[in-house]
């Protein structure tokens, strides 16, 4: 794929963001029905209407992509390019009118991802990146943070009971005691954060592919890391961290002292 090509889908997913996330503010503070999937988690009609219609636009402009989104399965797996679509990321925090959701897209070309979206429509922030072309914050060039050791460190995740749950508590408790702050600014709005440098590092203990395909390339464009927390630069792993070049080794230190299995 070409620099000019990749700019273009970009431009395209930006456009896609802004849109579906304007389709997510329609419901906002509005929302009154929640279904509940199979593991547990909340979905709205905000979620299956803002996908439909990315779904709806893709299929439109590049008939022979595929299409693999949160609500509505895969379509054309085949494909050399995947659009990678989560509507609202932070459906909770969605539904309680907490205004730090986005709106994802990732594009990965064969299996490489190389093109990434996080939109919060309520905040109106928005992160694009390409690979090779850099990594904007609302239309500025952004770098990762600058924090050289975990004792500066901001550290960012989205709940402690979930990080319980993994069985990942130890390492992230130790992540507390040495690093300077922390908060829960969760979800993918923290990975944001960590692009824009105003946090370090953010700690994710789940995470399906529509919720890391865009992270990648915007941390790695911002000078940045994605990784799970083996190590592996991997949108598959089902967990990983963003962080700082700089503390991306501290981490994996610390989470290698307390290596569960299914890491």
């Amino acid at each position: 794929m070409t620099p000019k090509e990749k700019e273009d889908l970009l431009r395209f997913a930006v456009n896609l963001a802004r849109k579906a996330g304007t389709i997510t503010l329609d419901y906002y503070g509005k929302i009154t029905d929640v279904d509940w999937k199979e593991d547990l988690s909340p979905v709205t009609k905000a979620d299956k209407e803002a996908e439909k219609w990315m779904r709806g636009r893709i299929r439109e402009t590049f008939p022979d992509h595929g299409i693999i989104g949160e609500e509505f399965g895969t379509e054309n797996p085949g494909s050399p390019v995947q659009w990678i679509l989560d509507p609202i990321d932070g459906t909770r925090s969605f539904i309680h009118r907490i205004p730090l959701y986005t709106t994802l897209i990732g594009i990965t070309v064969e299996n490489r991802p190389e093109i990434g979206v996080i939109y919060a429509p309520v905040t109106d922030e928005l992160c694009e990146a390409a690979t090779g072309l850099g990594a904007k914050y609302n239309g500025r060039e952004c770098r990762a943070g600058s924090a050289k050791d975990l004792s500066s460190a901001t550290l960012l995740s989205t709940d402690i009971t979930t990080i319980r749950q993994e069985g990942l508590f130890e390492p992230f408790s130790e992540l507390l005691d040495r690093v300077r702050l922390h908060r829960t600014w969760g979800d993918a709005y923290g990975h944001m954060m960590v692009a824009a440098g105003r946090a370090d590092i953010m700690f994710d203990p789940v995470l399906n592919i529509w919720d890391a395909a865009a992270l990648m390339p915007v941390l790695q464009e911002s000078g940045g890391l994605f990784l799970d927390f083996r190590g592996e630069a991997s949108i598959n792993s089902g967990h990983g961290f963003s962080s700082s070049r700089h503390l991306a080794g501290e981490v994996l230190d610390v989470m290698a002292r307390y290596q569960r299995n299914k890491l």
